[in-house]
């Protein structure tokens, strides 16, 4: 029988276990509500890719549009999708661009809300096999067979990044939209991926799907690719009707592929979707119609090769006499007297309205002025009473040569018109007629290369006279 003192000793060594025991129960609870905490997110999307320097390329994009990264900093459920920066620099190399800076605005916005699901934070392990629709209303496409890959060829590398307000997985690639695939890698992407061809992008949207089409298709053509800055160049400062983008556009195509190598020294014309360009290669580099340069040359693609320029290229609509003849009747009219003239002249007239390729050196009506009062007539018509209609006709074939000029065609030196020869100086821009005159006429560097349907035009500031006429 235990006594009273070894009774109390028993109970208070019992006691010391149980104490210990409730110590080591409520540090083991403790200490797992602490592990519990630690697990827990405390940064947003955001803020998680700032903090991670293999996202720095996704963080510069995203900051670009600042409703992105308050949308994607602020609650909700989202999951993200989240590129590499090696992953952007295989999207740069891919669609030709250097820079995200290269990229138009609006497409790289449409790129990046493609990685974006805000219908909920999904775990990899929720992933299922299909379809998933993403912010910008194009879904991607989920396989899970092997690990998570998307769009079939992009892999899921790291996944399950909590954040405050969503789920990061990260990427080894940058999913492309569905609608812009079908442009990667063709003769349309230098243009589309790069800010400097907007206008050219818009003008393609705006005309017929069968440009797009045709431009797209794996038949291997040329484009002449005007930039933003070619387009105010040409004069075109808004975009115009459907009918009008076709034809404008086409007219930028060559419907086979030609390197800048295999275009031929001096004057030469090349079939496009609509029409012939003429084209002009020389020292100073490759000109088409006179008055548009190539800049940069040998863009090869998958189904061609692209060439910059720097004046949209506008197919001509009219033939010589109608591009005179709507000249002397504007608002503030030009080649009135040359008109005149002409209309004494049938032939020559009919000439110039003909189909056919011929260069006029057409004066202007401060010209045929300046030559009344150097033979003393009043006018015109006093002028054919002087010298007769058939040496006015001779006049006015010393303007004309039979064939196509235009002024990047030109060289100094004797040149062959209808009547007679004159020699022109390129250096200064000037044309001395038969008859020798001095001083010689000039050029107007303004009013050069005004294409025709049959030949071109470039106004000078004296009447040619050949010999023999006064």
């Amino acid at each position: 029988m235990k006594t009273k003192q070894s009774f109390f000793k028993d109970w208070l060594s019992k006691a010391k276990v149980t104490l210990i025991a409730l110590a080591i129960v409520t540090l083991t609870i403790s200490s797992c509500n602490d592990d519990d905490n630690s697990m827990q997110p405390t940064q947003n999307i955001v803020t998680l890719a700032q903090g991670n320097s293999n996202l720095s390329t996704l963080v510069a994009a995203l900051v670009k549009f600042p409703d992105l990264v308050t949308t994607l900093s602020g609650t909700g459920n989202f999951t993200v999708f989240a590129p590499t920066n090696d992953a952007f620099a295989g999207l740069l190399t891919a669609i030709g661009q250097s820079s995200l800076d290269d990229i138009p605005e609006d497409v790289l916005r449409d790129v990046l809300q493609y990685h974006v699901i805000s219908s909920a934070a999904v775990r990899s392990s929720q992933l299922t096999a299909g379809p998933v629709a993403t912010v910008g209303g194009e879904s991607i496409t989920v396989s899970t067979s092997g690990g998570i890959r998307l769009n079939g060829t992009v892999n899921v590398v790291t996944a399950d990044v909590e954040a405050t307000n969503g789920i990061v997985h990260v990427i080894d690639a940058v999913l492309v939209p569905p609608s812009i695939t079908p442009i990667v890698g063709t003769i349309v992407a230098p243009a589309f991926f790069n800010k400097n061809f907007t206008t050219l992008i818009a003008a393609v949207k705006a005309a017929s799907p069968t440009v797009l089409q045709t431009l797209l298709n794996a038949e291997k053509k040329t484009l002449f690719a005007p930039t933003n800055a070619a387009f105010t160049a040409a004069g075109i400062t808004s975009l115009p009707n459907e009918a009008t983008l076709n034809a404008v556009l086409t007219y930028h195509v060559i419907g086979s592929e030609v390197l800048a190598a295999n275009i031929a020294n001096g004057s030469s014309s090349a079939a496009t979707l609509n029409g012939n360009i003429y084209l002009s290669k020389g020292t100073a580099g490759v000109f088409i119609n006179g008055t548009t340069q190539v800049t940069a040359t040998d863009i090869t693609r998958s189904n061609g090769v692209v060439h910059v320029i720097d004046r949209t290229l506008l197919p001509p609509s009219q033939t010589i006499a109608q591009i005179a003849v709507a000249a002397s009747t504007s608002s503030s009219p030009q080649f009135t007297q040359l008109v005149a003239a002409l209309s004494k002249v049938p032939t020559l007239l009919d000439a110039a309205g003909a189909p056919g390729n011929l260069t006029v050196f057409a004066p202007t009506d401060a010209a045929f002025q300046a030559l009344y009062a150097a033979v003393g007539v009043a006018d015109l018509n006093a002028l054919e009473a002087a010298i007769g209609n058939t040496k006015l006709a001779e006049v006015l074939q010393h303007h004309i040569v039979g064939a196509r000029v235009f002024s990047t065609d030109l060289a100094s030196g004797s040149v062959g018109t209808l009547n007679q020869n004159v020699t022109v100086n390129v250096s200064n821009l000037t044309i001395t007629d038969g008859n020798g005159s001095t001083p010689a006429a000039g050029l107007i560097g303004a009013s050069l290369n005004i294409h025709a349907t049959n030949g071109v035009i470039h106004a000078i500031d004296k009447v040619l006279i050949p010999t023999g006429i006064l």
